[in-house]
């Protein structure tokens, strides 16, 4: 009997930190999503041409992306970092993986959330930037969605006019905004603005421009 939680019938699948990445069926690719700010930091350094270290501030300073990205990488799976900006290279990314390995490729997102003692916080951001890929995915002909994944894609759809102030108002960046990075969380609600993907590797993460094959 399939497990209910697995959404292991679906092509794109969605949920929340490194449990919910342990109650999907193994997928071919995972995206790793902490907008504010793992995902972001990354994207832009790869965007400057910067290599990260997992030894590297961005990695070792991150209570959420980090994570789990750390146990999507003890699969088999192709560990992608994925955020606002990047949406629509991280689905470019997916269709050239999905064409090397000439078949239906499975892709799981993950949103990384905040994590609390109680364990993970519900994150605007995360959410939002899952609906973005995931309609990037779907205006690319990956449409075969759970409905966890849906729900993000709707999500993102029906609010993506007020990214920014969604971004800014929520309790991450509001936490930030406090601590006097409101420049930070400003940049993170552009959409679609770079045309990288990071990748994880043995050593880090690396750039993974859109449309490269080399993976």
């Amino acid at each position: 009997m399939p497990q209910p939680f697995a959404q292991s019938r679906y092509q794109v699948r969605f949920e929340w930190g490194t449990e919910g990445l342990d109650r999907l069926a193994p997928a071919d690719i995972v995206v790793v999503i902490d907008v504010l700010m793992f995902s972001t930091a990354m994207t832009d350094a790869a965007a400057r041409g910067i290599a990260v270290g997992f030894d590297d501030d961005a990695v070792t300073g991150s209570a959420n992306g980090a994570p789990v990205a750390a146990r999507a990488a003890e699969s088999d799976a192709l560990v992608l970092i994925g955020c606002l900006r990047n949406a629509s290279a991280v689905a470019e990314a997916v269709l050239v993986e999905q064409r090397r390995r000439g078949e239906r490729t499975s892709i799981s997102l993950i949103a990384a959330g905040e994590r609390d003692p109680a364990g993970v916080r519900f994150a605007i951001e995360d959410l939002l930037a899952a609906g973005a890929i995931g309609d990037a995915l779907s205006l690319r002909g990956v449409d075969h969605t759970s409905p966890e994944a849906a729900l993000a894609i709707e999500a993102f759809r029906g609010l993506r006019g007020a990214l920014r102030h969604l971004l800014t108002a929520g309790g991450t960046g509001q936490r930030l905004i406090a601590k006097n990075e409101r420049g930070r969380v400003v940049s993170a609600t552009t959409l679609d603005d770079l045309d990288v993907v990071p990748v994880r590797m043995d050593d880090g993460f690396r750039a993974l421009g859109a449309g490269t094959a080399d993976v």
